[in-house]
């Protein structure tokens, strides 16, 4: 059997939102949203660790494939944990909340002849076993469709009996890693699918300690794994967070290199280098945002959705709350062999709420901070756990990226009304014509505030656009040039 990979939730995309600004280009007056780039890793394997003085969560999302009979997935622990269901949409939340987005420059060029007239663009119930042999079970569940008991244990052949007896199939390959982790006083939660549950019903699961732990089972996730692997980690806490015990770095705004020929960046080309370079064992420190613990509840609530303005605690989620059985399981938490009438039963509305609750448990609001951090991670560096400590440099890291570099940027040229030609961005041309047709200017900046705010003042932007045209042609200024405001936002 092919061992269980911890993994989120493939990152939901973002829904659309109206991009702010005027942009004159490849057609005669025409304003449309300017390209962005999203550097979304849907295959990643994933994880979230929500971590205060309090307690601290581990959300996992288990992919698996093959006989559900087979199934098997041990945890380290330290100590009892509480174990509780999670659902993907928590995951595609923080995703779309964090996702690197990075907008094309804008490009400002010369206005068409001012008395050319051009329309508006747009309108348009098992059992988890006994004890026995040298192991103790310190507790024992069923939680939705899991069977789960947590372990502890002093001799690892003890240990590998007792799961084996017990229906916990261990392939040969994690064997040795958990004998070296039952050396290092570990305890182990272990699950497997009670009865008549199929792999559809796999689920994210999340298991919570006491106590702050900055510390993730890296050498778990490594099992079943290939030469390399994609992992995303997000840490929900109260500071930005980086890994003690690994390299790591970021990739600057000054490097990127925006290609309109391609309508991309070279960002994953600057990420593959980084990996390149640290072998394999680096890990890029993507983003960390203040972010707005009702914005994030209202995010999860709306099903993953969100029309935003790039983090900060601002932006609209989805509209009205989805349902959740759309996303989440009624489920009932049961002690095996307590009697009919044992456990907890909870709808899926619920279990929704005791999700967020648990995420952002010991953290005073409004606000948390979300790090994220992610590495194309070699497999034989992962001989070690992820250890995370607080940031020297506690500012933020925004994911909506600002490019001031470009490359084969144009603009139109105008024989009166009509759009013969381009010319790159920056360069001059004249065909005649009866008003006096123009080139084009550029320039590749973007503002914060601009990035800010595009995403509420982009449906206007047509309005307005056409608004200073008029202006400008009664005034008579025919070769004026406009000065581009069109700004990117991811959606």
């Amino acid at each position: 059997m092919r061992s269980t990979a911890l993994v989120l939730g493939i990152s939901a995309a973002a829904c659309a939102f109206a991009y702010g600004g005027e942009r004159e280009a490849r057609a005669c007056g025409g304003c449309f949203q300017p390209p962005s780039q999203t550097a979304t890793d849907i295959t990643d394997e994933r994880m979230l660790l929500s971590v205060s003085q309090k307690q601290s969560t581990l959300y996992d999302q288990i992919r698996y494939s093959g006989n559900p009979k087979s199934f098997a997935w041990v945890l380290p622990i330290k100590g009892t944990v509480d174990v509780g269901l999670s659902a993907d949409v928590l995951f595609d939340s923080v995703a779309v909340l964090t996702d690197t987005t990075i907008p094309a420059p804008t490009v400002t060029c010369a206005p068409p002849p001012s008395n050319c007239t051009f329309p508006q663009a747009g309108s348009a119930n098992g059992s988890a076993g006994g004890g026995g042999g040298g192991v103790d079970v310190t507790k024992a569940e069923n939680v939705g469709p899991y069977a789960t008991v947590q372990l502890h244990a002093t001799d690892s052949t003890a240990l590998e009996t007792w799961l084996s007896d017990n229906g916990f199939t261990i392939p040969a390959d994690q064997k040795p890693i958990i004998a070296q982790y039952v050396s290092e006083g570990f305890d182990f939660l272990a699950m497997k699918l009670l009865p008549n549950q199929g792999v559809s019903s796999m689920r994210p699961v999340r298991v919570t300690s006491p106590g702050a732990s900055l510390s993730l089972p890296l050498r778990m996730a490594a099992i079943g794994t290939g030469a390399t692997v994609g992992i995303t980690i997000w840490v929900v806490s109260d500071g930005r967070y980086e890994p003690q015990n690994f390299p790591f770095y970021h990739i600057d705004d000054k490097d990127l290199v925006w290609d309109f020929a391609t309508s991309s960046s070279n960002y994953t080309t600057l990420r593959a280098q980084h990996a390149a370079d640290s072998q394999n064992k680096g890990w890029e420190m993507e983003a960390s945002l203040n972010l707005n613990q009702a914005l994030i509840t209202n995010v999860i609530n709306s099903g993953g959705r969100y029309y935003g303005n790039g983090g900060g605690g601002g932006g609209v989620a989805g509209g009205q709350p989805s349902d959740p059985n759309v996303d989440y399981l009624p489920i009932t938490t049961s002690v095996p062999d307590g009697g009919a009438d044992s456990g907890t039963m909870e709808t899926a509305e619920q279990v929704r709420q005791d999700d967020i609750k648990t995420l952002f448990a010991g953290m005073a609001g409004p606000n948390v901070r979300i790090t994220r951090m992610r590495s194309d991670i070699a497999h034989a560096a992962m001989t070690t756990d992820f250890v995370l400590r607080a940031s020297a440099d506690q500012s933020e890291l925004p994911n909506i990226r600002v490019v001031t570099n470009t490359l084969n940027a144009t603009c139109p040229v105008y024989d009166g009304c009509q759009v013969v030609g381009s010319t790159p961005a920056g360069s001059e041309g004249n065909l005649g014509g009866p008003s006096g047709a123009s080139g084009c200017a550029a320039t590749s900046s973007t503002s914060a505030a601009d990035l800010k705010y595009a995403g509420l003042v982009g449906v206007l932007g047509l309005a307005v656009t056409t608004f200073l045209r008029r202006r400008r042609s009664s005034k008579g200024s025919p070769g004026s040039k406009a000065s581009g405001g069109s700004t990117s936002n991811k959606g």
